[in-house]
């Protein structure tokens, strides 16, 4: 097989896709490729994120405002960084906030987020590149089962359903940057070295538009 060849310097890439799709993982190993800031949403660090799950009802609201609020100051820090280093990977698309909203508030609470929102929101920094990671719900599960955390254990099949479908639309109609939608369902970006460098082919190819990615077994696709 030929020697790999890192592919020209994308610019500033957002990875997307619903819970357990593997968005924080393929981004730090991005940012390591090309040496590059990492921005990462930190659900870890919402305090309300657990509520949520339990009681999604009476937590969803302080639990989106606290993400909205988030990330409005990344947006501001990454706007007001060092424009002179030509890559950033991050793990989330401020837009994506209202789709999150949409689906979790009720029409009172969506209101004071749009209001919130509004008021909050700069136009953030354009991607040069959008990679929109999708799989199934039973995919998805799986994934969220295996990492252990505590506070999803109640994320359930109906759950990310709705979530897969909010996605869905959500790209259906977006054009905002350059867009590699990708079948993540067999992959292995962390583990599987091939499977990785075909993805970084493919990134390589995007330079404007929509472009389809569904990675084949490198012993039928070789």
């Amino acid at each position: 097989m030929a020697e790999f060849v890192l592919p020209p310097n994308p610019g500033y890439i957002v990875v997307e896709g619903p819970i357990g799709i593997g968005k924080t993982s393929l981004a730090r190993r991005l940012a390591e490729t090309f040496n590059t800031e990492l921005l990462l949403e930190g659900a870890d660090a919402n305090p309300f994120l657990k509520r949520f799950y339990k009681d999604p009802k009476n937590a969803a609201l302080p639990t989106q405002m606290f993400f909205l609020f988030q990330r409005v100051e990344q947006i501001r820090e990454l706007r007001q960084g060092d424009m002179f280093r030509p890559v950033r990977v991050a793990d989330f698309l401020m837009e994506k906030d209202r789709l999150f909203a949409q689906l979790t508030l009720d029409d009172d609470e969506l209101v004071l987020y749009e209001q919130a929102y509004q008021h909050l929101v700069e136009e953030p920094p354009r991607p040069d590149l959008v990679i929109y990671l999708q799989a199934p719900v039973e995919v998805l599960l799986e994934r969220v089962r295996k990492r252990g955390n505590d506070y999803e254990a109640s994320i359930d099949a109906a759950y990310l359903q709705k979530l897969v479908d909010g996605y869905t639309r959500f790209f259906h109609q977006y054009s905002g940057a350059p867009l590699l939608i990708v079948n993540a369902a067999n992959a292995n970006w962390i583990d599987n070295e091939l499977d990785y460098q075909a993805l970084l082919e493919q990134i390589g190819r995007v330079k404007n538009g929509r472009h389809y990615f569904n990675p084949l077994p490198f012993d039928l696709a070789r």
